[in-house]
């Protein structure tokens, strides 16, 4: 069978989920079985999107295709390259708060992250006044609207960062291959067909153990109910700082997370599952912006991450994840971030909340009024969805 590769491949997947060492209760078992049926969609579709000679970007992950502690607030977009090809990539500029381009020397892999041959964001672009850009990458020497792929280089990454959910809009993108413009790729073969499949299942192989590697380089060797100092963020996003953490939490217990408003365009917090998941982002409040937050009067930021409801405007909810990850992220930095900049963590009990959370009755909010807040990120993931 032209497929068995795959199906080969889904069953070694299937033993690499049901093995996993953190899992411990049944709610972890069910959820990677869920991220098993995401992982085998974004494998059949990276596979299929491999084109180098007639590139396309595709959606790296999403919603329902998580990987790698995906940030709610990202559309991550990728397209394949040819070191010794030339490319144009066009597009309009929205709203969003960033927009940054990568080229990446290869995939990540369960021993390695890729090394970043070049970074920048939409600053380095010559964006006309209709937001309309244009830039060529190839082996050329590097030059202003022209950057130069290394001898390795194999993919270009592009993130686009919403702060605010419910104003920003994303804007448009495009890759060519200059040399192949007006022409089309040969039909499909099967023996086309039989390479892809046997790529879709090293794709998700890979995708699989990689990223259960990855908490182990990053997190866990952190002490538990932490967050490190901000710091530049491993893989060569030049402008960006991370604080990360993980978590371990009582059904009674909260945690307060303290942090300082930044003057950086992008401020976001999320929680993580186990399985290096965001939670669900859409129907429930596992993570905030600095700008969907509740600002203090004296300009910090307090997140309460607990299991049980505090009736406050920055909760994060823990949905049924008694153990995970903590991820901030500042992007489109002007300046290092220093100490002061990253967050403090206190663990007190739900009921101790009203005495320990400064500005505690201020922050609270109605079941109305939270009920508002969820139905905004459901139209609001919606409609970025739908671009």
């Amino acid at each position: 069978m032209l497929t068995q590769p795959f199906a080969d491949a889904i069953a070694a997947a299937e033993q690499i989920i049901t093995e996993a060492p953190h899992i411990r209760t049944e709610q972890d078992l069910v959820e990677g079985y869920d991220y098993l049926a995401g992982s085998i969609r974004a494998a059949l579709q990276m596979a299929w999107a491999y084109e180098r000679d007639f590139p396309f970007f595709v959606q790296s992950t999403g919603p329902y295709t998580k990987m790698g502690l995906d940030n709610p607030d990202t559309l991550y977009f990728h397209a394949y390259l040819r070191p010794d090809a030339e490319y144009l990539v066009t597009g309009t500029r929205g709203t969003t708060r960033d927009l940054s381009f990568q080229v990446l020397n290869g995939n990540y892999s369960p021993v390695d992250v890729p090394d970043s041959e070049t970074a920048f964001d939409d600053r380095a672009l010559d964006v006309a006044a209709d937001g309309s850009y244009r830039l060529r990458l190839g082996p050329g020497e590097a030059r202003p609207g022209y950057v130069h792929l290394a001898p390795d280089s194999a993919m270009l990454v592009v993130r686009e960062v919403f702060s605010d959910w419910s104003t920003e809009k994303p804007g448009t993108l495009r890759i060519q291959r200059v040399d192949t413009i007006g022409d089309a790729p040969p039909p499909l073969t099967k023996d086309l067909l039989t390479k892809r499949y046997g790529i879709a299942g090293k794709m998700l192989l890979s995708r699989l153990k990689t990223f259960l590697a990855f908490p182990e380089w990053f997190y866990l060797n952190l002490p538990v109910n932490t967050m490190t100092e901000p710091r530049s963020t491993p893989g060569g996003l030049t402008t960006q700082f991370s604080s990360a953490g993980h978590y371990e939490l009582a059904d009674d217990q909260a945690m307060i997370i303290t942090v300082p408003k930044s003057d950086a365009p992008y401020q976001g917090f999320q929680l993580g599952s186990m399985w290096y998941l965001s939670l669900d982002y859409i129907n429930h409040q596992t993570s905030l912006t600095a700008d969907q937050a509740r600002v203090d009067p004296d300009g910090m930021i307090r997140l309460v991450v607990s299991e049980r409801d505090p009736g406050l405007a920055n909760w994060i909810e823990r949905t049924g994840h008694a153990r995970g990850y903590l991820q901030f992220r500042w992007q489109r930095l002007s300046r290092d971030l220093k100490p002061e900049d990253g967050p403090t963590v206190e663990i007190v009990t739900v009921d101790e909340l009203p005495t320990r959370l400064a500005y505690h009755e201020q922050a609270r909010v109605t079941p109305e009024e939270w009920k508002a807040r969820i139905a905004a990120r459901q139209v609001a993931v919606a409609e970025r969805m739908l671009g």
